[in-house]
């Protein structure tokens, strides 16, 4: 690794970079314990900077994953997962099975962003293993401004103003939770950073709000191709003791389904969006 990626941030934390735009690791922080509010802000800038952020070693349980979300904000309770805890609802159990019994025997990652079909998504997501196989089961994230940034001039004018919308409803009518379907601009920007990025989640049907479902389907296949750029993103490799902290804000991620049969099981807690709206995204002249 070139020690120009690697950053030192005065006597508390060590951070690598993995990739240009996406992904560091950080290490000299013990997430079993409380964060001063100065690391607590670290952490945020970090994470403003590099979009995920990993650290190794952290052998944290439910409670102190749930206490390390709290320090960015409220805790959403999803309702569809399963938990472990009834207790302890924000946490949710992100389990193998159930993708093999949505999508069957050939069940594969989809990329996608967490809880795009509510109004306000939340904000980011902590995940640990529970369950993890020999070998696989990795989790690529990709910078969904970079995605952006680089698409061609004349498909970005095309889609600027688009809206776009992510199908739950079947998932949240079995457990009886009645939502609207709701769109979102498909080009959001970042209300902290600044950045122009695609928010689009393809395990959700999405379609284009007022186009056919062929138009549709055109443009978001060739979306689904653009993230598939491995130029765009960070690969994670889980371990014992690994913990992942994302900006849903700026990211999509694909768990790879490489494991067979094994029952893999991760536990993430999601964290509410604040008050902060996304900017107004200035109207195209003319």
């Amino acid at each position: 690794m070139a020690i120009e990626n690697i950053v030192s941030l005065p006597e508390v934390l060590k951070v690598t970079a993995l990739e240009p735009t996406i992904g560091a690791e950080v290490a000299g922080v013990d997430l079993k314990k409380p964060l001063s509010p100065v690391l607590r802000d670290q952490l945020k800038n970090l994470l403003l900077k590099y979009k995920v952020l990993f650290f190794r070693d952290q052998y944290i349980s439910r409670e102190e994953q749930l206490a390390f979300a709290r320090n960015f904000g409220a805790l959403y309770e999803h309702p569809t997962t399963e938990k472990n805890d009834k207790n302890l609802p924000e946490a949710h159990l992100i389990l193998a099975e159930q993708a093999r019994q949505l999508y069957g025997d050939n069940v594969k990652g989809r990329w996608h962003t967490d809880t795009s079909w509510l109004l306000k998504p939340t904000y980011g997501a902590v995940l640990r293993p529970v369950s993890l196989p020999e070998l696989g089961g990795d989790t690529v994230w990709a910078d969904s401004a970079l995605v952006y940034r680089n698409l061609p001039e004349a498909v970005k004018a095309r889609i600027d103003d688009l809206y776009v919308v992510h199908n739950f409803k079947p998932s949240l009518d079995k457990v009886d939770y009645n939502y609207p379907i709701v769109s979102h601009p498909l080009v959001r920007t970042h209300p902290e950073t600044g950045e122009d990025a695609l928010f689009i989640n393809f395990s959700m049907f999405p379609s284009i709000l007022g186009w056919t479902p062929e138009e549709s389907r055109e443009l978001t296949d060739y979306l689904l191709k653009e993230f598939s750029n491995p130029e765009y993103h960070v690969r994670f490799k889980w371990r014992e003791g690994s913990v992942a902290f994302w900006d849903n804000r700026s990211t999509l991620h694909y768990p790879v389904h490489n494991y067979g049969d094994f029952p893999r099981v991760m536990e993430r807690v999601l964290i509410a969006d604040d008050d902060i709206p996304h900017r107004v995204r200035p109207a195209k002249a003319g």
